[in-house]
């Protein structure tokens, strides 16, 4: 006899975790690494000055802090730099924080394969050779089995492309190139000081996949003047355009930014874990179970976090998700 009182089968979404346990057979751990000399176009005024408005990199990447501290340069890279003379320091930075991160997360909790993270500021950004060697020497770390390449659809190239293209096939090894999509609205992007707008999100996808390289898109909620249905069409339309990957986190407020002031100044009122949970919900209904999901969470838990309050504490973010993802049969 047939139950017709079955419960009706759980939706298991693609963590990055489980990704990485059927792709490779065991846990993997992202090493993120912030090396000196690395920024943005949208600093250093090739296309804006100042970053984006919510932009405070050390509370992105605590690795970055370190990085500057045990740095003296004060060199900034640009690509068309005739020569890197922080490239020795680079180079090392990449061996001491993945040699102290791996031995943490290998003494601690039993991982034994990484995959490196470049993860503060533009990390295409900077001369042809130079990203050459840092990544081919990134791969050649003992027990890495890929990386990730954090950048910006304004900063990559198709000769970028093919480099990486070859050097995942030649040495067998997987490349993610996570792109700061973070919305598809033009006016938005102006708003936040992006320095660029939707005209290349697409190719750029398009083109790494085209090369074997998996592709991660990063999306923020909350933006200013965003709705809930421009969330949701931003979203939506990193999954036409064929995105391996999803990367989803709230906006929060960090001091001495442009976004601290219009919060200061009542102009920006940050989201809430309501509507930011009921957001995520709506997301993973739509997010085929193949796309593998790097993030659903953010904060940052130090002085520096203005608001929401929710975001100093992920783990308050993750069990309200998990408790409203039950609820729409939904695993994370």
């Amino acid at each position: 006899m047939v139950n017709i009182y079955r419960e009706s089968p759980v939706k298991q979404m693609l963590t990055f975790g489980r990704y990485c346990k059927r792709r490779f057979g065991q846990r993997v751990r992202k090493i993120p690494i912030a090396l000196a000399g690395f920024t943005c176009p949208n600093i250093d005024g090739s296309v804006a000055r100042g970053g984006c408005i919510f932009c405070k990199n050390e509370s992105f990447s605590p690795t970055l802090e370190k990085s500057k501290k045990d740095s003296k340069v004060a060199l900034t890279m640009r690509p068309d730099l005739k020569e890197n003379p922080l490239l020795e320091t680079q180079l090392k930075q990449l061996q001491t924080q993945y040699d102290w991160q791996s031995a943490f997360h290998r003494n601690k909790f039993g991982i034994e394969r990484y995959m490196i993270y470049f993860q503060s500021f533009t990390n295409t950004y900077a001369p042809f050779e130079t990203l050459q060697k840092l990544y081919t020497k990134a791969l050649s770390l003992p027990n890495v089995v890929g990386m990730s390449i954090g950048t910006r659809t304004d900063s990559v190239d198709l000769r970028l492309l093919d480099f990486l293209g070859e050097l995942a096939h030649k040495r067998k090894q997987e490349i993610w190139v996570e792109y700061g999509i973070q919305s598809v609205y033009e006016e938005t992007l102006q708003l936040i000081n992006r320095g660029h707008g939707t005209e290349k999100m697409e190719f750029c996808i398009t083109e790494s996949k085209k090369r074997g390289l998996k592709t991660c898109s990063h999306i923020i909620y909350g933006l200013p003047n965003e709705t809930k249905d421009m969330m949701l069409h931003s979203l939506d339309t990193v999954l036409k355009w064929g995105s391996n990957g999803i990367k989803i986190h709230p906006l929060y407020i960090i001091e001495k930014t442009i976004l601290a002031t219009m919060y200061e100044k009542g102009t920006y009122h940050p989201i809430t874990l309501n509507a930011y949970v009921d957001l995520i919900v709506e997301s993973l209904k739509k997010i085929p179970q193949n796309v593998v999901i790097h993030r659903i969470s953010a904060g940052v838990r130090n002085e520096t976090l203005l608001a929401p309050q929710w975001c100093f504490d992920k783990n308050i973010q993750m069990r309200a998700l998990r408790e409203s993802l039950r609820e729409e049969g939904i695993e994370y």
